[in-house]
C-alpha cells in the first residue's frame, strides 16, 4: 500500500467496469477515420456529410452561401470577393465558415495573402456552380411560365372552322410566344367542351352558343351560311337569293346534333324559322355532307368557309335572302384557368 500526496495511506484504486463509462467518454481510438488524412474528402463523388450520397436540399440561406462560396472560389481573396458581392468582408467570412460547419469539411486554406481551395473545396466549388446554374435556369423557366412566355398550351380546333381568322390567331400567338409549346388537336364542339371542363384542354375553338357554366367564350369570326344544292336541282340555276319558303320541306342532310348542339339549333332556327326542316340523312362532317348533296338527293346549309374551301364537284352554292343566316366560331376556356398562356392568347384576340 502506498501513501497519498498528503502523507496518509493511499486509498485503493477503484476498478470501474468498462460498461460504466458512457460511450461518448471513450477516446477517438475507436473512430475508424480518426487518423485518415482524407477524412474530409467525399466518397465516390458524394458531398461530404451525406453518407447516402444525397445532396442536402438547399434552402434560401444555403443558396446564398453557395453563391458566396462560388465567388470566393473564383477570387481566392476575401476582400475582393466581398466587394464583388457587395457585402462586408467579416459577413462573408462568417457565411463561409457556416457553410463549412454545415458540410463538415474545410473548404479553404486561409493565410495573410488570401486563401486557396482544399481538395474537397475544389470539388464542392464545381458542384456548387452546377447547382446554381440549375437553380437559375429553373427560375428563368418559372418566370417565363408566369409571364405567359413559356409552358404549354393544349389547343383544340373545331372541325368546321379552319383557316381564316382561326389559323391567323394561332399563328400570331406562335410568333409572339415561341417559347410556349402549342399542342393542337381537332374535334367537334361537344368533345372540345368536354375537354375544357375536364381539364384535358386549355383552350378550344367551338361553335357557340355554349350552355355549359364555367366557360368563357369569345367570338373569333362570324361567317355566312350558304345553301348547298345538287347542280341539277331546280334551285341551282337562279341568280337571286334563295327565300326561306323555297327551302321548307326539301329533304335535307345534316351532321349529328350531338357534335355541336348550339350550332345545330341555331342553323335550324335561321334557315327553317317556320318549320319545314325535313331531315332524311346524316353525315359526320361537312365534306361528307357536301358529297351527299352532290349525289343529287338532298340539300344542306353549310358554313361559307368550309363549303368554298372544299369545292365539291356537283354542288351549287346559293346565298340566302335577308336576314342572312350566320354562325360564329369562338375561342373558349375555363373561366378559372390559371394558365398564363391562355390569358396571352385571349389578349391577342381582344386586340384584333
Amino acid at each position: 500500500m502506498g501513501t497519498s500526496p498528503t502523507g496518509g495511506p493511499a486509498r485503493p484504486e477503484r476498478a470501474w467496469p468498462e460498461r460504466a463509462w458512457p460511450e461518448r467518454a471513450w477516446p477517438d481510438r475507436d473512430r475508424p477515420d480518426r487518423d485518415r488524412p482524407d477524412r474530409d474528402m467525399p466518397a465516390h463523388g458524394r458531398l461530404p456529410g451525406d453518407p447516402a450520397g444525397r445532396q442536402p436540399a438547399p434552402d434560401g440561406g444555403d443558396l446564398r452561401r453557395w453563391r458566396y462560396f462560388v465567388v470566393l472560389a473564383e477570387e481566392l481573396h476575401f476582400t475582393r470577393a466581398a466587394a464583388r458581392l457587395r457585402i462586408a468582408q467579416p459577413a462573408l467570412s462568417q457565411q463561409i465558415r457556416a457553410l463549412e460547419r454545415q458540410l463538415g469539411v474545410t473548404l479553404l486554406h486561409r493565410d495573410s495573402h488570401g486563401c486557396t481551395l482544399t481538395g474537397v473545396g475544389a470539388q464542392v466549388a464545381g458542384e456548387a456552380r452546377r447547382l446554381l446554374a440549375e437553380v437559375d435556369a429553373a427560375t428563368a423557366r418559372i418566370r417565363d411560365l408566369v409571364g405567359g412566355r413559356g409552358g404549354r398550351l393544349r389547343l383544340a380546333y373545331t372541325r368546321s372552322a379552319r383557316g381564316g381568322r382561326v389559323d391567323a390567331l394561332v399563328a400570331r400567338f406562335r410568333a409572339a410566344h415561341p417559347e410556349v409549346e402549342v399542342v393542337p388537336e381537332t374535334g367537334w364542339t361537344a368533345p372540345n367542351v368536354t375537354g375544357l371542363l375536364t381539364g384535358r384542354l386549355d383552350v378550344a375553338f367551338v361553335r357557340p352558343p355554349l350552355p355549359e357554366a364555367g366557360l368563357t367564350c369569345r367570338t373569333v369570326d362570324r361567317e355566312e351560311l350558304l345553301f348547298a344544292v345538287p347542280a341539277e336541282h331546280p334551285l341551282a340555276g337562279g341568280r337571286g337569293r334563295v327565300r326561306r319558303a323555297e327551302v321548307a320541306g326539301l329533304p335535307a342532310v345534316m351532321w349529328p346534333r350531338e357534335n355541336g348542339p348550339g350550332m345545330f339549333d341555331r342553323t335550324i332556327a335561321q334557315v327553317w324559322p317556320d318549320g319545314g326542316f325535313h331531315l332524311v340523312r346524316q353525315e359526320p362532317d361537312d365534306e361528307q355532307l357536301l358529297r351527299a348533296v352532290a349525289d343529287g338527293d338532298v340539300v344542306a346549309a353549310v358554313p361559307a368557309g368550309r363549303a368554298r374551301a372544299l369545292k365539291v364537284p356537283g354542288v351549287r352554292l346559293r346565298r340566302f335572302a335577308a336576314p342572312v343566316p350566320t354562325v360564329d366560331v369562338a375561342l373558349a376556356w375555363r373561366t378559372d384557368t390559371t394558365n398564363p398562356a391562355v390569358r396571352r392568347l385571349a389578349a391577342l384576340l381582344a386586340t384584333g
